[in-house]
This record gives structure tokens, C-alpha cells and sequence, in this order.
């Protein structure tokens, strides 16, 4: 930081908010709010609890640096060379940041929320490659949000409501909705975007009741809308309750050592993974904020009519989920029983394995269960939704591989170009060094003209299926990439049941105690289903 850039500091803007005003700090130019707090702490009484409002604040608050983030466990050792999640200690975890060049009412400019990944278990709004100046600097207001993770966020129990942290994701919307004009944000042009399980979380936030109107737009990246299935979640809140030896139930959660809890779901956590599936933490119909699946409602119904959409995904996707540890090359070595278990994960038939056989000759078996997981998890929902919005939908697909070894164009990967943070470490970690200038500014322009008028640049979803792809070149503008994969799909479709996996009638044991091996490493490794 400059000395100009200090000075400014210590003069810092001050907003103000309906609990109370806030000092930031200018940093480039930019006034950058961090750490405040839209709902009350969620521990003590208020744990495992809907959000409630913050207790309103005399004088100016400090809002110089990042607030405490959510409890989380921390990544394995194998995923963290790629993925950063710094550790913020505090109670008051749900907070959020705002970066503005104009921090006054009267400014009128749009508004970028964002919602992180980690599979509801991970993350937060401190990752550097989240940081918001490059937003703001091209003319956007930019607020980041922490929510409730984990247990603490989607546990599901008897005696609470569902689904805390999707509520406080609700709860931050709504201060932005009050809130954000008297930092030059322009309350008819907010965008909800996120990645991963923050696109998942945009998904239930389309169709909640509690948040029509709360924004304008929405861009869904690399998640679809989706609900877990209850039992899955009750499996794991039940496991936990198994191992620490309570009832499971959220008055005896409440009264575990916070540390503790964290290490006991991290332990259960091992049990699932992207390939295997299994019990999870995630957002589930609750009658509600979710009155029913996500995707349905928007697809069936009218949740959301009027809201732009843009989604896509990473070519690679699952090359995240593998190839940390190594899982890629022994997933190759499985070979019939590696698909065996990803028609299961998928619940489809030979037929689809045949069809991706066919449409990629050549390609080892862990290319064909990454994408046909990828498929079935991601990519056919967001495709079924825009098949049903076609009029207010845009679809890209993210193309350009990694320069570290074997990442390809995986999951998290386009996050350094869209946020124009490629500079940084954490970026790289992912990208590697030297990742192409060119290709940030055609993301980052992108994602900015939707924010600003609904139109990042190329064809609206029609009966062509226009794709944006941002890989190597320039973006350029393909019709139905995926369409064949797709119709394998809608084939398969037809068969009711699942056909019976024949055993393969060489090798089977030793390839099953492989895939052991393989499910015990996965195991290790922890879970990284949605990033």
C-alpha cells in the first residue's frame, strides 16, 4: 500500500447502515468495507437457528478488515496445494464486504453479490481470489458474504429448521436490499452470482418466495439448482451423533465443543466424494425457503420469471475431484468397475457408457466417468434450464487448461479470470503462472456487461444451443458442443429401471479390492463435491 493510498485509509468512508454506521478503508482508489455484520452472531441460544438481526451498534464501527469466517474443517493436504481457505477466528461469522468507487447514495450503479463455493463444508468471502477491486474499479458496487457451513449450516434435525445457511444467505440479500443504495448500489440492478455450491445456493434462491424481487439477475457456475435427499443429510448428522455419542438432535449439537464438532464431521465427511456419492451436507426441501426441488420449480413453474440468467461450466470439471492424490491414473486402471460405480452414482444403464464409449474413442475410463458424472450432476440440469427459459438465458463453458500438470480445464478453475485476480498466488495454485491476460479481460467484460444491462455479449438460448467458449483463442460462440452427450442421456431415459452390471468375468476380485483401494484413498483425501 502507498503512502497515498494510507493517508487515504485514515481518512476512510463512512457509511451508514440500519444497525449502525461503518468505517473502510480506500485502497487504489477504491472504498472497501470489510466484516460487517448483516445478522447476529449464530452460537450461544441462536445456534443452529434461523439468522436474526445484529444488535444495532453506537458511533462508527471499524470495517477494515475481513470479519470471522464461518467453523469449517480445514482442506486435506491433498487438495490444499490447489485451493485456498484462510481462517478468520471470531463469533460474528456472518458478516460481508463492499467495495465501491462511489460510496454515497445517488451513484445508481449495479450490483454484484457473490456467494463462494466449498461444498456448503468449506470457504469463505476472505479468499483472495474473491477480492472485489477489480469489480468496482470497472464501475460495479461488489459485496461478498459469509455464511454458515457444515453441520452448522445444513444439519438436519427434528427439533430446528432446515436450512440456516441458505437463510442467511437470504438474510444478506435483504441487507443489500435495504442497505446497498447508500453505498452507490443501484437496487434494480443487483446480481446473485457464485460458483459451485454458491451456484447451488442461487438455484434454491430463484425459487424461494422469501427472495423474489431481492435481484435481477443471476449467474450459475459450475452448480445447479438442486435438493439433497433428506436421508442423505439425516445420515450424516446421525453418523456425527454416533461417534460423539449424543442424540441427534440440534439442542444436544448445540452443546458440543465447536472444535470438536468440526473434527467429528470432518472424520464423517470422508465417507462421500464426488465419484462415490453418499451421505452429505446440502440444501434440502423444507416447506419453506424451499418449498420444493429447486429445479422443478423453475423449470414447472414461475419462481423467478423476469430474472436474466447465465450459467455454464468447466470442460474439465472432474479432473478437481481426481487428480489430487493421484485417483485419476488408478480410476484409469479400474477400468469395468470404475464404471460400474459411476452408473450407479449416475443411476443410468450400459447404454450410457456405450454412447460416451463411442463419442470418445480412445479416452481412458477415468475421462469417461469424470464426464459422465459431470453430465448427470451438473451440466444436463443447467441445460434443462435454460431449455426451459430460453428467452432470459445465456450458457458458457470455460475451455482453457491449466498449466499445472493433468487439471486441465477443471472446477474453479475460470474464478481468477472472472474476478481479474489472476496475479494472485491463490490464483495460481490452480491456473499456474503465466495464464493468459487476453483471456481475463474477455471473462471479466463478460461478466461485467451482464451485470450492467442483462447482455454478456453473445446469443440468448435458442434451438441452435449457443455456447460461449473461453479457452484457448478468442471466445467464439459453437452450437450444441454437448448435444450428443445430452441425447445419450435422453435416451437412457426411456429405460425405466437400470439394467443389471454384469460382473466382469476376469479379474473381478482383485479389481474390486482396487476399487477398495481406491474408496479408501477418496476417503482420505476428504470431500470436495462441490467446490
Amino acid at each position: 500500500m502507498t503512502a497515498a493510498d494510507q493517508a487515504e485509509g485514515l481518512a476512510g468512508p463512512v457509511v451508514g447502515t440500519p444497525y449502525g454506521a461503518v468505517r473502510g478503508r480506500y485502497e487504489q482508489g477504491i472504498a472497501v468495507f470489510r466484516g460487517i455484520p448483516y445478522a447476529a452472531p449464530p452460537f450461544g441460544p441462536r445456534r443452529f437457528r434461523p439468522p436474526v438481526p445484529p444488535e444495532p451498534w453506537d458511533g462508527v464501527r471499524d470495517a477494515g478488515a475481513f470479519g470471522p469466517t464461518a467453523p469449517k474443517p480445514p482442506y486435506s493436504e491433498a487438495f490444499a496445494q490447489y485451493l485456498s481457505d484462510p481462517v478468520v477466528p471470531g463469533d460474528d461469522c456472518l458478516n460481508l464486504n463492499v467495495w465501491t468507487p462511489e460510496p454515497g447514495p445517488g451513484a445508481r450503479l449495479p450490483v454484484m453479490v457473490w456467494l463462494h463455493g466449498g461444498a456448503l463444508t468449506r470457504g469463505s468471502s476472505a479468499v483472495p481470489v474473491y477480492d472485489g477491486h477489480g469489480f468496482a474499479r470497472d464501475g460495479v458496487v461488489f459485496v461478498s458474504v459469509n455464511y454458515r457451513l457444515g453441520v452448522e449450516g445444513y444439519g438436519l434435525f427434528p427439533d430446528a429448521p432446515a436450512n440456516p445457511g441458505l437463510r442467511d444467505q437470504l438474510a444478506a440479500l435483504q441487507w443489500v436490499h435495504e442497505s446497498i443504495a447508500a453505498f452507490g448500489g443501484d437496487l434494480d440492478r443487483i446480481t446473485l452470482f457464485g460458483q459451485s455450491a454458491g451456484a447451488i445456493s442461487i438455484g434454491a434462491l430463484l425459487a424461494a418466495p422469501q427472495a423474489q424481487g431481492l435481484f435481477r439477475r443471476a449467474v450459475l457456475q459450475s452448480g445447479p439448482p438442486e435438493a439433497n435427499d433428506r436421508d442423505k443429510v439425516r445420515r450424516m448428522v446421525r453418523r456425527m451423533a454416533t461417534r460423539l455419542k449424543i442424540p441427534a438432535t440440534a439442542a444436544a449439537f448445540a452443546d458440543v465443543d465447536r472444535e470438536l464438532l468440526l473434527r467429528t464431521q470432518a472424520e464423517v465427511g470422508k465417507l462421500s466424494s464426488p465419484v462415490l456419492g453418499g451421505p452429505t451436507f446440502g440444501i434440502v426441501v423444507d416447506g419453506d425457503v424451499v418449498p420444493r426441488d429447486p429445479l422443478e420449480a423453475l423449470v414447472e413453474g414461475e419462481a423467478a420469471k423476469g430474472v436474466d440468467l447465465m450459467m455454464g461450466w468447466t470442460s474439465d470439471e472432474y479432473r478437481l475431484w481426481l487428480v489430487p492424490g493421484g485417483l485419476l491414473e488408478r480410476v484409469d486402471r479400474l477400468g469395468p468397475v470404475a464404471l460400474a460405480g459411476a452408473m450407479a452414482r449416475c443411476h443410468c444403464g450400459q447404454e450410457v457408457v456405450r454412447g460416451y464409449r463411442a463419442l470418445h474413442p480412445g479416452v481412458g475410463t477415468a475421462e469417461i466417468v469424470g464426464q459422465m458424472v459431470t453430465d448427470h450432476l451438473l451440466r444436463l440440469p443447467l441445460h434443462r434450464l435454460a431449455e426451459a427459459r430460453p428467452d432470459s438465458s445465456y450458457v458458457y463453458e470455460f475451455a482453457w487448461p491449466s498449466l499445472r500438470p493433468d487439471l486441465g480445464a477443471c472446477h474453479a478453475l475460470e474464478l481468477g479470470f472472472v474476478f481479474d485476480t489472476g496475479e494472485a498466488p491463490e490464483s495460481a495454485k490452480l491456473a499456474g503462472d503465466g495464464a493468459p491476460r487476453e483471456l481475463t479481460e474477455a471473462m471479466h467484460s463478460a461478466w461485467l456487461r451482464f451485470a450492467v444491462d442483462g447482455d454478456p455479449g453473445w446469443q440468448r438460448w435458442d434451438a441452435t444451443h449457443p455456447v460461449r467458449i473461453f479457452g484457448k483463442g478468442e471466445p467464439h460462440t459453437v452450437s450444441g458442443p454437448r448435444d450428443r452427450e445430452f441425447a445419450v442421456w435422453t435416451a437412457e431415459a426411456s429405460v425405466q429401471e437400470t439394467p443389471p452390471v454384469s460382473e466382469p468375468a476376469e479379474g473381478w476380485p482383485a479389481r474390486t479390492a482396487e476399487l477398495r483401494s481406491v474408496v479408501r484413498r477418496l476417503r482420505r483425501a476428504g470431500p470436495v463435491r462441490r467446490t
